[in-house]
Order: structure tokens, then sequence, then C-alpha cells
């Protein structure tokens, strides 16, 4: 599977990021993975994903240590997975998971305001790691 079967965005994300160091380390970990790497990494996504819906689901709240936990492999596994990810810029990446109307769908087709819980979580895990 290419990067571009795992990503439509790609040439839009060229252009966006393509001048950044993580654009330049992301292609370059991203090129060398083959089917096993992509069903770990998807399958990793999966599960971040489906804690966090479950969690919203339960009414925990994203600022609570389960939440929080599961912001901290979300990070860790773009950080293993793709470029170095800092509690900052993964705070980037939620404001864009909840301005973007893409990346909002993607969240809240699996269950309504899944994207604001993982924007949050986000950000209260980066408070609970100040850089």
């Amino acid at each position: 599977m290419d990067t571009m079967e795992m990503n439509p965005y790609e040439e839009e994300a060229r252009q966006r990021w393509g001048d950044t160091d993580a654009y330049r380390e992301s292609a370059r970990r991203t090129k060398q993975y083959g089917k096993e790497q992509w069903a770990v990494i998807k399958a990793e996504v999966e599960g971040i994903e489906a804690g966090m819906a479950r969690l919203l689901a339960a009414g925990e709240a994203p600022d609570g240590d389960a939440a929080v936990a599961l912001a901290e492999e979300a990070r860790k596994h773009i950080d293993r997975w793709f470029y170095p990810c800092s509690h900052t810029m993964h705070m980037g990446l939620a404001d864009m998971y909840t301005a973007d109307p893409r990346f909002a769908a993607h969240y809240d087709d699996r269950a309504p305001g899944l994207a604001a819980f993982v924007a949050e979580a986000i950000r209260a895990n980066a408070r609970r790691h100040p850089e």
C-alpha cells in the first residue's frame, strides 16, 4: 500500500507543509513502510480512536486520566511512525481536527462530538507536559 492510497490528501499536504522538517521526515519514514507496517499503523489508530469514542460514550471527561492517556498514545504514535511530534505540535493538530471539516467529520462520523473530545484530550495532555 503506498502513501497515496493511505492518504488521499497527499498533494494538499505536500503543498501546505512540504517545506517543513516534519513533512520531510514523514515522507522519508513512510516510503520505507510495507503492508505489515501500514497494517500496524492502522490498527493502532483504530484502537486509539475506538478508545476515545468509548470514553465519550461513557461520559468521561476529555481531561480525565483515561482520555489524556489515549491522547499521549496518539502523540507517541505520530512520533514513532511519522515525525517528531511535541506536545505543542500535537495541539496544532488538535486545532485542525476541529477546524477542518474533513477531520471533524472523520471523528464525528464515528461518534457525534468526538472531534472536540479528542482535541480537548490532546490539549489537556499538553497542559500536563509543558515544554
